[in-house]
């Protein structure tokens, strides 16, 4: 219990101080991050994540299982964070958010998405505790996600047909046509939400959807909710400058849906057999990198076709 909670304080401060030298950095720039800085944050994220592996391996009980599971979840929500970001791209296209009001919305949405995330989490290792065939249900999701995102095809982002947008409409009076980051603006005495606010509402709403995917993933991988929590919050905070840092270099990961869909379907054929038959950790492990390796690799390798070229040029 003691090294749990050792472990507990670790994770806290070095949460809380790289994220606060992340806030730092961009409020010192006003938001406006270039291709090297967002590269150089992305990297001290994972370096970080990385880390804290190590540190799991060598000092956490039963360290050497849990490390290639913290791995392992951490792996599943970068990689599920990564394809979230081609949808946080059409909702700032959708809603036409300038570049230097981006990074404040991101922030929030990811301080959202850090609760929101907690909270699922320790809901689904409570459910998996009291009902034993939760994990079952939790696989078929999984599985049922993975061919959703095989077939499906890119949509376009419908503000005024999202349920939360319509929700905060009836609430709140908005402004769309004042040029702030700000969420909340006073005109003549009376608070209008801003098109700022209606987006960090999309942002979260779809972090919901996104959620219902990766959280299973996660605790297929394992029920322990420190490792569950700590690989997810690694993961997610690094979206804010991973997200400026790929803006540019985002043919890099055209397949990456399609390796994603083959771990959540082999994640959850794993959950709907566990009953039966018991596939290790590292195995798992080895799947997962194996997968988005040859993802990555097939996006740089396989040329894209005229077709999509005219597409993108159309765009």
């Amino acid at each position: 219990m003691e090294v749990h909670f050792l472990f507990w304080v670790i994770f806290a401060v070095l949460f809380i101080i790289v994220f606060a030298l992340d806030m730092m950095y961009a409020s010192h720039h006003h938001g406006e991050i270039n291709m090297k800085a967002a590269v150089m944050w992305s990297v001290i994220w994972i370096a970080a994540g990385f880390a804290f592996a190590i540190l799991i391996f060598y000092y956490f009980p039963e360290g050497h299982t849990k490390s290639f599971e913290y791995i392992a979840a951490y792996l599943i929500e970068k990689s599920l964070s990564v394809d979230n970001l081609f949808v946080f791209l059409l909702i700032f296209g959708a809603m036409k958010i300038p570049e230097n009001h981006q990074h404040r919305i991101l922030m929030w949405g990811i301080v959202g998405a850090v609760v929101l995330r907690i909270v699922f989490i320790l809901a689904g290792v409570q459910l998996l505790k009291m009902f034993s065939f939760m994990i079952y249900v939790f696989g078929f999701i999984l599985v049922v996600t993975a061919a959703k995102m095989i077939f499906s095809k890119n949509e376009e982002i419908h503000p005024d047909d999202n349920l939360f947008v319509k929700l905060t409409k009836k609430f709140f009076p908005v402004k769309t046509d004042v040029n702030t980051d700000h969420f909340f603006v006073k005109i003549n005495g009376k608070r209008y939400a801003t098109l700022a606010f209606i987006t960090l509402v999309l942002i979260e709403s779809t972090d919901v959807v996104f959620a219902v995917d990766s959280i299973p993933a996660v605790l297929a991988i394992s029920h322990d909710p420190f490792i569950a929590i700590t690989s997810n919050l690694f993961a997610i905070l690094g979206l804010r400058s991973l997200f400026f840092a790929l803006v540019g270099i985002l043919n890099l990961f055209r397949y990456l849906k399609y390796g994603i869909s083959f771990i959540l379907f082999f994640i959850g054929v794993k959950m709907i057999i566990s009953g039966y038959v018991h596939i290790p950790v590292q195995i798992s492990l080895i799947v997962i990198i194996a997968t988005l390796a040859i993802s990555i690799f097939a996006s740089v390798v396989i040329k894209e076709s005229d077709e999509s070229k005219k597409k993108t040029i159309i765009k």
